[in-house]
């Protein structure tokens, strides 16, 4: 099984970003514990800043990959161009946040690329994406039979 884990904008600054909404681990120690978690699944990271590399990423998934996480970061509540990516992209989706969305301001409560998912996780900080792992194995073996 293989799995891709993308991520957007200033996620790379996990670690030293309120921690109190996004957690303490660092995004290389979240990969870590991913690959920790469940060692009989490769899996590839992928962050980016820039919109139309994680579109680019998104449209090539389908064909490499099982299954596909992705914390979209602020462009969950404004990126069209990744809403229409995930929609195209036929393999399971989920989408995590590590804040607590619906605890936060009023323009993070709108998410246009999480429609476009099999779900959404929020506000569990790293586990969020362990969860992710687990629910998109769920859903690939659920397509399987």
């Amino acid at each position: 099984m293989k799995i891709i884990c993308i991520n957007g904008p200033n996620l790379n600054l996990l670690g030293k970003r309120d921690k109190s909404h996004y957690g303490k681990f660092s995004l290389s120690n979240i990969e870590s514990l991913i690959k920790k978690e469940f060692p009989k699944i490769s899996f590839s990271f992928f962050h980016s800043n820039i919109e139309g590399e994680i579109v680019d990423v998104i449209q090539d998934s389908s064909l490499k990959y099982d299954g596909l996480i992705i914390n979209p970061g602020g462009y969950a509540h404004t990126s069209v161009a990744i809403r229409d990516a995930l929609e195209f992209c036929s393999i399971p989706k989920v989408e995590v946040h590590l804040s607590h969305l619906a605890k936060r301001e009023d323009f993070r409560q709108k998410l246009i690329t999480a429609s476009c998912c099999d779900g959404y996780i929020s506000g569990f900080k790293e586990d969020g994406y362990l969860a992710g792992v687990y629910l998109i194995q769920k859903l690939i073996n659920k397509k399987k039979n």
